[in-house]
């Protein structure tokens, strides 16, 4: 995890059950406070996770790796050419080693954007690859959270109508992000989100360096040379690193041999939500709905609620025996 890294949402919607943030934690958890925190909730409740042992039976197995347990390493022509440094976000720490370095950022997520601003804060020349179409949404809007205000719309509002809020919103805060070489899908972020899984990005700072052109927006990658890249738009470019933002995924796939639940090519389970945490067998899955914090907490407690019913009629079956 890099050095600047901290939680996009509010703290009161990532806590786990039973246990909040410490009060005197920012609203938004630097890295080091969400590891304390973690490593509080594990002593409070005696959790001692074990490594490095072999299971040979359980009565039931909950798999919660999610979706994000890999990096992606894509396959781009030329690559291997490339005389360049190559590292993934999940290697990249902080920008002081890239200062005065010609930079490519390629992919536009939200680590993307970060480490794209963490660079050109450090020093680096940057340029960021968007490829495709995406949403890119301002952290806070009236002094809250984008995403709290957008829960809370939806108590309310059908997500169409909140969606249109949201890219309302954007558009008076953000400006019209066309006009730096970022489009947006026709449907709306939270839309999108649900039907595939494909998270808006909050921006903590990215636009506002690419509308000053520190930041340079450019097109899909053609092919990587030994010294740079050729961009789709005919365009190319020397560079002296390649940061590969592209995201992570699924590792279920590489070690459970059942092969019913889980699909072998993308890691994630066959049933889609809200029937894609119960397996055959005794087996489970937490955080692969595509649907982030909520389908977790979701999944969770049908987990939770399930294993413990079979617990109970177990043990009344067993009273009765006795």
């Amino acid at each position: 995890m890099y050095d600047r890294l901290r939680l996009h949402l509010p703290k009161k919607f990532c806590e786990l059950p039973y246990m909040p943030f410490p009060r005197e934690f920012s609203p938004y958890p630097t890295k080091q406070q969400f590891i304390s925190y973690l490593e509080a909730y594990a002593k409070c409740f005696s959790i001692e996770p074990l490594f490095g042992k072999e299971v040979r039976w359980a009565k039931w197995l909950v798999i919660a790796t999610g979706e994000n347990a890999e990096p992606v390493l894509p396959e781009i022509a030329g690559l291997q050419d490339f005389r360049g440094k190559v590292i993934h976000t999940n290697e990249y720490k902080n920008g002081a080693d890239f200062r005065g370095r010609k930079v490519l950022v390629v992919g536009c997520g939200n680590s993307g954007m970060e480490v794209g601003l963490d660079l050109c804060n450090s020093g680096a020349q940057v340029s960021l690859v968007v490829r495709d179409q995406l949403h890119i949404l301002p952290k806070e809007v009236l002094g809250r959270s984008t995403f709290a205000l957008s829960m809370w719309l939806l108590k309310w509002l059908p997500v169409r109508l909140v969606d249109q809020f949201l890219l309302l919103c954007s558009r008076i805060v953000l400006g019209d992000i066309r006009k730096i070489g970022i489009k947006r899908p026709k449907i709306g972020p939270l839309e999108l989100k649900n039907t595939t899984g494909k998270t808006p990005v909050l921006d903590v700072g990215a636009i506002a360096k690419i509308k000053s052109r520190d930041i340079e927006v450019v097109r899909g990658i053609k092919r990587f040379t030994s010294r740079g890249v050729e961009f789709e738009d005919g365009k190319a470019d020397e560079f002296e690193t390649v940061v590969l933002a592209t995201g992570y995924r699924s590792n279920v796939a590489s070690w459970l041999m059942e092969g019913g639940f889980f699909n072998r090519k993308d890691g994630c389970t066959k049933n889609l939500f809200p029937n894609n945490w119960k397996g055959k067998n005794g087996i489970y899955s937490v955080g692969f709905s595509g649907r982030g914090l909520l389908g977790v907490s979701i999944d969770a407690q049908r987990i939770a609620e399930d294993i413990a019913s079979q617990w109970n009629s177990q043990m009344k079956h067993l009273r009765l025996e006795l």
